[in-house]
């Protein structure tokens, strides 16, 4: 019993790092889409205050140029951490459904345990009203 115990804790444990893991993905997701989302905002500023929006001008900005390759450096890479997003998301399902596992056999024993004294208590009860009836109370 003490075992399972300890292998519940060490699952609950995995399904944990797998959720914190998952949400750190999230994150870095979430700040690079801000990140994206300024790059957008300043690639316009600059191109309004030079009235150049055509990127093949010659004298389109070179600040608004870089920008834009930071902007899609960015966008590479939130594509790469979506990826690990879906992989450490099936990670967590599949931590998830260990534990499940784990717990549901446990839970089997503790009934199994619980029914075998619910039995031994019945029969020292049915023993009991055996004697009581055979005494004539």
């Amino acid at each position: 019993m003490k075992s399972r115990e300890s292998l519940i804790r060490v699952r609950r444990f995995q399904v944990d790092e797998k959720r914190r893991q998952a949400a750190q993905v999230e994150m870095m997701i979430a700040e690079f889409m801000r990140m994206i989302g300024d790059l957008d905002d300043q690639i316009v500023i600059e191109q309004n205050r030079v009235g150049i929006h055509d990127v093949t001008h010659f004298a389109y900005p070179t600040f608004a140029r870089a920008a834009m390759q930071r902007r899609d450096n960015l966008k590479v890479s939130v594509r790469d951490l979506e990826e690990k997003l879906a992989d450490a998301q099936a990670e967590l399902a599949e931590a998830i459904e260990d534990l499940k596992k784990v717990e549901l056999i446990e839970e089997r024993d503790q009934q199994r345990d619980r029914d075998a004294r619910d039995q031994v208590e019945q029969e020292a009860l049915d023993d009991m009203a055996g004697r009581r009836h055979a005494f004539g109370r």
